[in-house]
């Protein structure tokens, strides 16, 4: 091997047995940070929607398109509605992540028989999504029948009507319990039925029901087809505003005339409707990016003008059950982080999670790394200067052993001092212990 390749190898490997420590120290807190702070988050998630065919249906497959671009596979979860959400989200077992719930799902859980159960602290809101207005159809020929009138004004009305409120399991039957006890109505005096949407549909359009409820958001298939159906009305709540006030949950909307279809003038004239507000609520363990993804997300999703909001009202951050997340809150605050802007999502995540504790790791090693040129030279410069001890060993005794001897003994120091190497900026080191060798040779001849 050439001395000059020798030369450099040895150099650096005294390099990096010397800054190896310093190395080795911030790779391990790289590592530590890593594992605490988790900045990679899954690639699976589980949402909860609703019923097949049911707005909540229809905005998860948009979420699912959207954080597929990421990488992550959202599994959606058919459920009969935000009751059984609600109930997937407080089991752990369950697999779900996140959920829609309908304002007042928590309220009407609590009333079910759990008046002094404290509020699921292991919960946290993602922000108000869209208004979901309650829906009460009703069959023409049934209200001439049995109102004689054509029109449907008040829900005192349907003592005596054949009425599908949902499936248990949907956020719909306690809270049409509140309506009707609002409105002073025993719910024993109307024909109840509990039927899933499907089956309510064709049995309503069948003539079987007088009238079904159900709470969604205008995108619903149903709500479409139902609203567009001769021979089926749509209640006015003309008393929205009162309702409002009664559940706080609740907000007076209206449904503008020829909204659904401007050539059939459908509706013919504006309708009041109470709407809850539908939020997405997600475990408190959902990792901090898959959060900002969904905001980002609904944020796509709900922001264009509808029949009932206008154009940036949805998604907010105004929530009232749950807690809103800190990484959701920062995403309605400051929009899409400035790095996803410019990189891929997953190296934008990693440096956005990761660079207060690089910078940290950058301050501590920085004072440290000072230790490092010294340490280098001692242990150069000490390859060098132990020879100097042996080399005094034999001056000192030039005058009690013969010369013979310590002249054999200083060939072999000289050998294996012409077996050192040191980088060429320590050549003079070395040099100078070569000529103090000569110097004691010349002595020792000397005698």
């Amino acid at each position: 091997m050439p001395q000059a390749l020798r030369t450099t190898l040895l150099s650096l490997r005294d390099l990096a047995l010397t800054a190896g420590p310093f190395i080795l120290l911030a790779l391990a807190l790289l590592v530590a940070a890593y594992v605490m702070l988790d900045p990679t988050p899954p690639k699976h998630l589980v949402l909860a929607t609703g019923v097949e065919q049911g707005a909540y249906a229809e905005f998860g497959k948009r979420y699912a398109a959207m954080l597929k671009q990421h990488g992550i596979t959202v599994e959606l979860r058919t459920t009969q509605g935000a009751a059984d959400n609600l109930a997937l989200l407080g089991n752990p077992a369950s697999g779900v992540d996140v959920a829609f719930i309908q304002g007042g799902s928590d309220e009407e859980r609590d009333e079910a028989g759990n008046n002094d159960a404290p509020p699921d602290t292991t919960l946290q809101s993602l922000g108000s999504m869209f208004y979901e207005p309650v829906w009460l159809f009703y069959r023409e020929d049934s209200a001439r029948r049995l109102l004689k009138a054509d029109t449907l004004s008040n829900l005192s009305q349907l003592v005596g009507w054949k009425l599908n409120v949902g499936a248990q399991g949907s956020g719909v039957p306690p809270l049409m319990d509140k309506l009707l006890e609002a409105n002073h109505v025993d719910p024993a005096t109307i024909q109840l039925s509990r039927q899933p949407l499907t089956p309510a549909v064709v049995e309503f359009l069948g003539g079987k029901l007088d009238a079904l409820v159900l709470a969604s958001a205008p995108e619903s298939l149903m709500v479409q087809m139902l609203l567009q159906t001769p021979g089926v009305r749509l209640a006015d709540f003309a008393q929205a505003e009162a309702y409002s006030r009664r559940f706080p949950f609740m907000s007076p909307v209206k449904l503008p005339r020829g909204v659904v279809d401007l050539a059939r003038d459908i509706p013919p004239q504006d309708v009041h409707l109470v709407a809850p507000v539908a939020t997405l609520v997600a475990r408190d363990t959902l990792h901090p990016a898959l959060v900002q993804l969904l905001v980002q997300a609904a944020r796509q999703v709900h922001a264009d003008a509808g029949w009932f909001q206008k154009k940036g009202e949805f998604p907010n951050g105004q929530t009232n059950a749950y807690p809103l997340a800190r990484e959701a809150e920062r995403v309605y605050r400051d929009g899409v982080p400035w790095l996803q802007r410019y990189l891929p999502f997953w190296v934008a995540n990693l440096i956005d999670r990761m660079w207060v504790v690089l910078l940290s790791i950058v301050t501590l090693l920085i004072p440290l790394s000072r230790v490092v040129p010294p340490l280098y030279e001692l242990r150069i410069r000490s390859r060098v200067f132990r020879w100097y001890g042996q080399l005094r060993a034999v001056e000192d005794a030039v005058d009690t052993k013969p010369a013979q001897d310590l002249l054999t003994e200083l060939d072999a120091i000289e050998t294996k001092v012409g077996q050192v190497s040191v980088p060429l900026s320590y050549a003079d080191e070395l040099y100078s212990l070569r000529s103090h060798i000569q110097m004691v040779r010349r002595r020792l001849q000397g005698r």
